[in-house]
This record gives C-alpha cells, sequence and structure tokens, in this order.
C-alpha cells in the first residue's frame, strides 16, 4: 500500500479537530478501525477513516449516540433515517423545554407555592394524547350516559381545549385550572344540565316574558358597564341596575322593590353557573382563541348588582 495515502493519528486530529484522545477511543471502540500500523507499531488510517470520523463527529454533535452512529458507519442504517428520527425526538424535547420555560414564568410572575409549582409542572408534562384522553374522559363521564343530549355533547366537543407547543403564562395557568375543573363530578353535572339547555336554545320565562328589545337595551347596558370597569357591587352600578328593575317592572306590571329584584335575580340565575362560565373563559385562553365582547355573559355581573342591592 502506497504509505503517502495513510494518516498517523495526529494528522486525523489536525483534520477533523477531534483530540488524538478522542480518535484513540474511537478506534480501540472499533467505530474508525486503524487501516494499518507503521514499521515502529503507530496506527495509520486511509482516507476513509477520515471520512468516516468527520460524519462521526457531524453526527455527534448533533446529538446522537455511538452506537446508532456505529450503525449508520457501517451502512446499517441510513443518515435520512437516523435524522428524521433523531429529528422528531428533538421535537418533542423542544416542545417540553417550552413547556418548563412557561411553567418557570408562571412561578416567577405568581410566586406559586412548592405544592402549586409540583402541580403545574406534572399537568404540563403531560404529552398531547394524555391531554386529549384527559378532556376525552371529562365529555365521556359527562354525557357518555344513555340519555345524554348529542345536541350539547357536540357543542362542548366543537371547543375542546387544545394546549400549544409553546403556552403563554397565561395558557398554562388556564390549562392547570381547567385539569382540576374538568375532573370534579359536581362540575360535570352542572356542565351537563347548562349545555342541554344551551343546545336547545331554550329561553329562560323571564326573557320570553320580557320581550327581546328589552333583552338587548340588558345586554347593551351590561355590556357598556363591564366596558367602564364597573364593579357590579360598588355604587357606581347603582344606577344602571335601578334603570334596569324598573324597565323590568313596568314589563311584569309588579314593584321595583327588594323583593323583585330578588325574583330577578332567581329567575337569570337559571341561565348563569360560574364554574361553568368559568370552563367557557378558560377554554378561550388556552386556545388562544380572541374573546368576543358579544359572547362574554351579561347575567353573573347582573345577578351580582341584583343581589348586591337585596344583600343592602
Amino acid at each position: 500500500m502506497d504509505v503517502t495515502t495513510l494518516y498517523s493519528i495526529g494528522e486525523l486530529s489536525r483534520r477533523t479537530g477531534l483530540s488524538v484522545r478522542t480518535i484513540r477511543f474511537y478506534s480501540d471502540s472499533g467505530v474508525v478501525a486503524p487501516t494499518t500500523r507503521s514499521p515502529a507499531g503507530y496506527r495509520l488510517y486511509d482516507l476513509d477513516a477520515l471520512l468516516r470520523l468527520e460524519l462521526l463527529r457531524t453526527l455527534r454533535e448533533l446529538g446522537m449516540d455511538l452506537a446508532t452512529i456505529q450503525r449508520v458507519l457501517d451502512r446499517e442504517l441510513s443518515v435520512a433515517e437516523v435524522a428524521a428520527a433523531h429529528a422528531d425526538a428533538m421535537d418533542i424535547q423542544i416542545r417540553m423545554l417550552q413547556l418548563r420555560r412557561s411553567v418557570l414564568r408562571v412561578v416567577a410572575s405568581r410566586g406559586s407555592s412548592p405544592e402549586e409549582t409540583k402541580l403545574m409542572h406534572r399537568l404540563t408534562q403531560l404529552s398531547g394524547e394524555e391531554r386529549r384522553r384527559l378532556i376525552d374522559d371529562f365529555m365521556d363521564g359527562t354525557f357518555g350516559t344513555v340519555d345524554a343530549d348529542p345536541g350539547a355533547a357536540a357543542m362542548v366537543r366543537a371547543a375542546t381545549p387544545d394546549l400549544p407547543d409553546d403556552p403563554t403564562g397565561e395558557q398554562v395557568a388556564a390549562w392547570v385550572e381547567l385539569a382540576e375543573l374538568v375532573g370534579d363530578e359536581d362540575f360535570r353535572a352542572r356542565m351537563r344540565r347548562t349545555a342541554v339547555r344551551q343546545a336547545a336554545g331554550r329561553q329562560l320565562d323571564i326573557e320570553r316574558d320580557a320581550g327581546e328589545e328589552l333583552l338587548e337595551f340588558t345586554r347593551q347596558k351590561v355590556a357598556e358597564a363591564r366596558k367602564s370597569g364597573i364593579d357590579p357591587l360598588g355604587n357606581r352600578a347603582a344606577p344602571v341596575i335601578d334603570d334596569l328593575v324598573h324597565r323590568f317592572a313596568e314589563v311584569f306590571a309588579r314593584t321595583p322593590d327588594t323583593e323583585f329584584r330578588d325574583w330577578m335575580a332567581q329567575q337569570f340565575e337559571e341561565a348563569h353557573d360560574p364554574r361553568v362560565d368559568r370552563y367557557w373563559r378558560l377554554v378561550w385562553i388556552v386556545n388562544g382563541w380572541q374573546v368576543v365582547p358579544n359572547l362574554i355573559p351579561v347575567y353573573p355581573w347582573l345577578i351580582q348588582a341584583l343581589r348586591n342591592d337585596r344583600a343592602a
């Protein structure tokens, strides 16, 4: 063999950037075996060994393990096959790192306790499939009975929460709260009742009897109050609620007193469940949907204002 086509370990080190010690380790491991030895017993390598070392270094820098690299070098696996599998694995690692970063940001901003931090970490560690299974279990437990309303189930399933791969801190916090909520049996019963009524499009008695004109006026006034930041339990809410109570009392031929306010609150409470409202708000946040003002429930504000007046 022409000795000029062979390289010593030192020459390989200069050409590949790998240390002599590292090349010797790869050589002893059989990953890149010497082609021959010099008369003095020094290892010598040919051009194929040089190319194997260069490829080995590239794959190691990409994070591949030595056993996989050995199979690539021995042509048991193609570089394309290994690269595709490795890219998929890295995608998963990146998603997990993004979730951890989001959890840390929530912990830092909220000053979370160790228990809350552990809960957030555990719930966000779930894979996408496991998160879907959690919601599917909620759906089956809520609407999986024989007499379940298919329209109600379809309505809730159409807005399935799905935590993105790179969530914001707000989305992480919302997902954690949502995951706890859907596991509560009392909440499932509330959701089933509310969804059935909504899917059927049934009006409350007070809605039917008050008429669409007064209801639209009520929605408008409450939306304006919310937009202005008026607290339903504060003094600024008094003139708003007084005006609405008088308008409803006129339609129903009732006296706008405390008893009538209490009756109004009871009527509107039939369409309002705070926990169900909270569920839908959390779904909006987790899915990153834009909050549409017209879809924000107005009855919770109205009920609070009516109840506050009665308590006073």
